[in-house]
């Protein structure tokens, strides 16, 4: 496995070793050993995630507060999406910048967001499985979201806007300005 730190602290992108053959492939897609050898940090996964959208969906940006802070190792297991995370530690020197990353089913890449992050996702292709492992579990009273077009985080999604599904709850996010952070 490649681990790449991003320009945000402990956010990495992950590239497995990929072992194929004219029967298909195989990976491992995670290791805790090799993990904790090659970014230094020490993460307890507890809850497994997936979700199957279609072009245009656009989940986030959604984050977690306190002791339900989550962090999380995301991938896509059939597709293509745009990956984002944002950097929401008030106390960071990155704070209010983020990393974007193409996860495709051919690239294999995953992308660890640490707690303290907003993470959102955008689907580029005709439908997308997407799965994501947590170090926490979900606590409805403790999440936040973050409006996706923001001007501050200048986020390009990669698609035009006109294209973009997004819920009712996602659209009427506070910016991260006005965030409750």
């Amino acid at each position: 496995m490649t681990v790449t730190e991003t320009k945000l602290k402990d956010c990495f992108i992950l590239e497995p070793q990929v072992f194929g053959d004219k029967r298909g492939y195989f990976l491992e897609s995670y290791n805790a050993e090799t993990f904790k050898e090659l970014t230094n940090l020490d993460v307890t996964f507890v809850q497994d995630n997936e979700s199957f959208s279609s072009r245009g969906v656009l989940r986030g940006l959604h984050y977690q507060l306190g002791e339900h802070a989550q962090a999380k190792l995301v991938r896509v297991v059939k597709g293509e999406v745009l990956d984002v995370a944002v950097d929401i530690r008030k106390d960071s020197p990155t704070y209010g910048q983020h990393v974007a990353v193409n996860l495709t089913e051919e690239n294999k890449k995953q992308l660890f967001v640490p707690r303290g992050f907003a993470h959102g996702f955008v689907v580029l292709s005709e439908t997308a499985i997407f799965s994501y492992k947590c170090d926490n579990f979900y606590n409805k009273a403790s999440e936040g979201s973050i409006i996706y077009n923001d001007e501050t985080l200048n986020i390009d999604w990669q698609i035009d806007e006109s294209e973009m599904l997004i819920s009712e709850k996602d659209t009427i996010s506070p910016s991260l300005e006005n965030a409750k952070i």
